[in-house]
């Protein structure tokens, strides 16, 4: 079954991506407006009654500021654990309990045709968490807001084919720039986020020929380029020796732009 993704903002400015097959699809996260999610998925002639539900990795604005208005006005389930629900309803009170659904850790369910397993990551909120999307033989890993690759995490990226990984700040930007002390601190803890070089290092570590393509995600507006992140990632597979072959890629996600569908 032919799967496709696209992401339509990837960033501290609002994080949202589809998944989707011939039939339905499925949106991770909601941090940007319902109307934007609504506008991009009609201009890629995705319709909003082919939308199955929305997968929540945490709480965080970034990942559920059009949340409410989205599964309310087209009556969509939304799925995240319990700890996560319970803290998002602290602000987000007009959700329906009709739309809610709680899912556990680390245990398949269905969805839209596909095998989900929602698993912990590590990142400065109440609970985050990643997603393992399966499909027949296809295995797509989302991992967006983590301050260090912890065992149960690495388990699910490495079991992917494709994957969506932070590469959030480049250290020396970070360093140098106007941030607090305490905002580069959290940042740089290990419930914050991802530098280039900690996500180029753990790819390079743990790279194998299942792997077919990299797409790097949440990157920083003020501490990160685009062309840092991919050339951190470059350079340190040049070092290890790591080749890629012809059906393997990487790139970067936009941050306020949706991407291209690409066809997995």
């Amino acid at each position: 079954m032919r799967l496709n993704f696209c992401s339509l903002s990837s960033g501290s400015s609002g994080n949202c991506y589809y998944i989707g097959n011939e039939i339905h699809g499925i949106l991770i996260d909601a941090g940007i407006s319902a109307t934007s999610i609504r506008k991009f998925l009609r201009d890629r002639n995705i319709s909003m009654q082919s939308i199955m539900g929305v997968l929540i990795t945490h709480n965080h604005i970034d990942h559920v500021k059009g949340l409410e208005l989205l599964i309310r006005k087209n009556n969509l389930p939304a799925f995240t654990t319990q700890r996560i629900w319970n803290s998002i309803l602290l602000h987000q009170k007009k959700i329906s309990a009709d739309c809610i659904r709680e899912i556990p850790l680390q245990k398949k369910f269905h969805l839209a045709g596909f095998d989900i397993e929602a698993f912990p990551v590590c990142h400065d909120a109440p609970e985050t968490i990643g997603f393992h999307i399966c499909s027949g033989d296809k295995k797509i890993t989302i991992v967006t807001d983590l301050g260090h690759i912890c065992q149960t995490a690495s388990r699910y990226i490495r079991d992917a084919n494709f994957l969506v990984i932070e590469s959030n700040y480049d250290e020396q930007m970070l360093d140098n720039g106007r941030y607090p002390h305490f905002l580069k601190a959290r940042i740089k803890s290990d419930h914050g986020h991802l530098a280039n070089h900690q996500t180029a290092d753990f790819l390079a570590e743990n790279f194998n020929e299942n792997l077919n393509y990299i797409f790097l995600a949440h990157l920083s507006k003020n501490n990160n380029t685009p062309e840092l992140a991919l050339s951190t990632i470059i350079n340190t597979f040049r070092k290890k020796g790591i080749k890629l072959n012809k059906r393997q890629g990487i790139s970067v996600l936009n941050r306020t732009t949706p991407t291209e569908m690409v066809i997995i």
